[in-house]
C-alpha cells in the first residue's frame, strides 16, 4: 500500500506592527488552505516565510542577517523554499533576491493571496519570483486566515494610509486608505465571537479616519457602539487614531460603550510644534494635551499610551524639553520610544541637520527615564485595587517558581497573578478572574494574593479545545483554525 505524501511544511517569521502579525495569520491561513502544513517547533520547515516592517533600520539588518544565516540551511536542502513579504519586500523589491539570491519568492502587501501559486511557480522555473501589486486586489480579511488565539483576534477595518508624515514611508507601501463596509466588520466579529472568540482590536493605519471613503465621518464612533451590540464580545480595542483626527463622538463612545475598553494608545511622535510641522503631523501639543483631558474626563482611569520618536532631523535641545514637558504632563501608562533613524524614500532622510547619534543616544535615555518613572508612579496608584485579568497565552506563565500567570487589566496593564497549584484550579488563557494588585513596576503589575473570582469562559474553553487537538488541518474565514482529530 502506497503512502501519502508528505505535506511540505512551513514557518512564518513575522516584525513589525500588529497590523503585520495579522497579516502573517493571512499568510498562514492561504498557505494551510493550499495544503501546507505547520512545522514543528524546533523542527526545519521546508518553507520559510518572513513577513517585514519598512519602518525602523534594524528591520533591514534582521531580515538580511536572518537570510544569511538560513543560507548553507537552504544549500544543504535543495528542495527548501524562502518567500519574503511585507513593507520591505514592496519597498525594495529586486533588491531583495540581488542581496540574498537564494529567495525564491518576494511578494508584496497587497497580493498576499498569490503566495502559492509564486512558491510553485518558483520551483517549477527554477528562479525567483518577485510579484508586487500596487493596489489593494480584494480586501485582505476575505483571504483565509488562521488566527493565532482562540480567544482574541485582530479584526481590520481599514488598510493603506491618507496622511504624508514625513519619516514615515508606510503610505507609499501600503496605499491609500481602503475601508471595510460596517455590515462586513461585524459579520467577521460574529463569527469570531461564535468561535470563542471574547476580545477584538480594530486595526488599522489611522482608524479613526475610517468612513471617510464611503462619506461618514461618524463612521469609526458607530463602529465602536455597535460593537457593544454583539452577544458575547466582552473586549474591545483599537490602534492606532490619530490625534489629526480624534473626535469627541468617538470619545464619548468608548465611554458609553460597556465592552470598549478604557485604554488608550495615540502616538505624539513630538511634543514640539516645530518638530510636528517638520513631521508633516497635522496637530499641534495643545490640541494633544486637550484631547487627553476629554478623555479623562469620560475615563476617568483610563490608561494612555503612545509612540515617540527622538531625534527627528533638526530637533534641538528645546524641541526635545518640549517632549518632555508634554510627557510629564500626559502622564502616560507607558510608550514606545524610537531614536529616530533614516528611512530611504521618506522627505526625512534628506532634510538638513540630521540629529548626531550620540546626542540622540543622550536624549532617548533621559526620555526612558522619564516615561519609566511617571509609569511606574500611575501604577503604583493601584496597588491595593481590585482590576479584572484576561488571562493570555502569549503573556504566559511568567515562571513556575513564583507560580504567576499573566494577563491584561481592561485598560490593558500586563498583570503579573499567583495562581493555585493545581492545575485544575488554574484560569485557562481566555478566562477571566478579579485580583487585587499587590506590587506595581514600571511596566507591569503583580497580584499576589491569588484570585478573588474566576469565571470559566468560552474562550478559556476555545483555548483548551485548540490545546487537546494540536494537529491544524484546515482554515476558515476569518475564524481561528480550531483543531482536527
Amino acid at each position: 500500500m502506497t503512502s501519502l505524501p508528505q505535506a511540505r511544511t512551513f514557518q512564518v517569521v513575522t516584525y513589525g506592527c500588529q497590523m503585520n502579525e495579522h497579516d502573517s495569520e493571512r499568510i498562514a491561513g492561504v498557505l494551510l488552505d493550499a495544503g501546507y502544513a505547520e512545522a514543528d517547533v524546533g523542527s526545519q520547515a521546508d518553507l520559510v516565510v518572513f513577513n517585514t516592517c519598512a519602518v525602523r533600520e534594524n528591520a533591514d539588518n534582521r531580515l538580511y542577517g536572518n537570510l544569511g544565516h538560513l543560507a548553507p540551511t537552504k544549500q544543504a536542502n535543495p528542495g527548501m523554499q524562502i518567500a519574503v513579504g511585507g513593507c520591505m519586500a514592496q519597498k525594495d523589491r529586486q533588491v531583495i533576491v540581488e542581496r540574498a539570491p537564494w529567495v525564491d519568492v518576494v511578494f508584496g502587501t497587497n497580493n498576499l493571496g498569490h503566495l502559492p501559486a509564486l512558491l510553485e511557480r518558483a520551483r517549477v522555473e527554477s528562479e525567483a519570483q518577485v510579484e508586487i501589486l500596487e493596489s489593494l486586489e480584494r480586501f485582505p480579511s476575505t483571504l483565509p486566515t488562521r488566527r493565532d488565539s482562540a480567544y482574541a483576534a485582530w479584526v481590520s477595518i481599514s488598510v493603506g494610509c491618507n496622511n504624508t508624515c514625513t519619516f514615515c514611508i508606510v503610505p507609499s507601501l501600503r496605499g491609500k486608505e481602503t475601508d471595510r463596509r460596517p455590515g462586513e466588520i461585524l459579520a467577521e466579529i460574529r463569527a469570531l465571537v461564535d468561535s470563542g472568540v471574547q476580545e477584538i482590536t480594530l486595526l488599522g493605519q489611522n482608524v479613526n479616519s475610517y468612513g471617510v471613503e464611503f462619506g461618514d465621518r461618524g463612521a469609526f464612533a458607530k463602529l465602536l457602539r455597535a460593537c457593544g451590540d454583539v452577544d458575547g464580545l466582552e473586549r474591545v480595542r483599537f490602534t492606532s487614531p490619530h490625534p489629526a483626527a480624534f473626535t469627541d463622538d468617538v470619545i464619548a463612545a468608548m465611554a458609553e460603550t460597556p465592552n470598549v475598553m478604557p485604554s488608550l494608545h495615540m502616538p505624539l511622535q513630538s511634543g514640539s510644534d516645530a518638530v510636528l510641522k517638520a513631521m508633516r503631523r497635522s496637530y499641534r501639543s495643545e490640541k494633544y494635551l486637550g484631547i487627553l483631558d476629554r478623555v479623562r474626563a469620560a475615563m476617568p482611569d483610563a490608561a494612555i499610551t503612545t509612540d515617540i520618536i527622538v531625534g527627528f532631523p533638526g530637533e534641538t535641545e528645546a524641541d526635545f524639553q518640549a517632549t518632555l514637558d508634554v510627557v510629564a504632563a500626559s502622564r502616560f501608562a507607558a510608550a514606545f520610544t524610537f531614536q529616530y533613524s533614516i528611512r530611504p524614500g521618506t522627505p526625512a532622510a534628506t532634510m538638513p541637520d540630521q540629529v548626531p547619534a550620540g546626542v540622540v543616544a543622550e536624549r532617548y535615555q533621559r526620555l526612558v527615564d522619564l516615561v519609566g518613572e511617571i509609569s511606574w508612579a500611575e501604577n503604583s496608584k493601584l496597588v491595593g485595587h481590585e482590576v479584572e485579568v484576561l488571562f493570555a497565552d502569549g503573556e504566559g506563565r511568567k515562571d513556575a517558581d513564583t507560580g504567576r500567570m499573566s494577563g491584561r487589566a481592561r485598560d490593558n496593564r500586563l498583570v503579573h497573578v499567583r495562581v493555585p497549584e493545581a492545575e485544575a484550579d488554574r484560569p485557562r488563557p481566555g478566562d477571566i478572574a478579579t485580583v487585587e494588585v499587590t506590587y506595581a513596576a514600571p511596566h507591569h503589575l503583580t497580584a499576589d494574593a491569588g484570585l478573588l473570582s474566576l469565571r470559566r469562559t468560552r474562550g478559556g474553553d476555545a483555548w483548551a479545545a485548540r490545546r487537546s487537538e494540536p494537529a491544524r488541518t484546515g482554515v476558515s474565514l476569518g475564524m481561528p483554525v480550531l483543531a482536527k482529530a
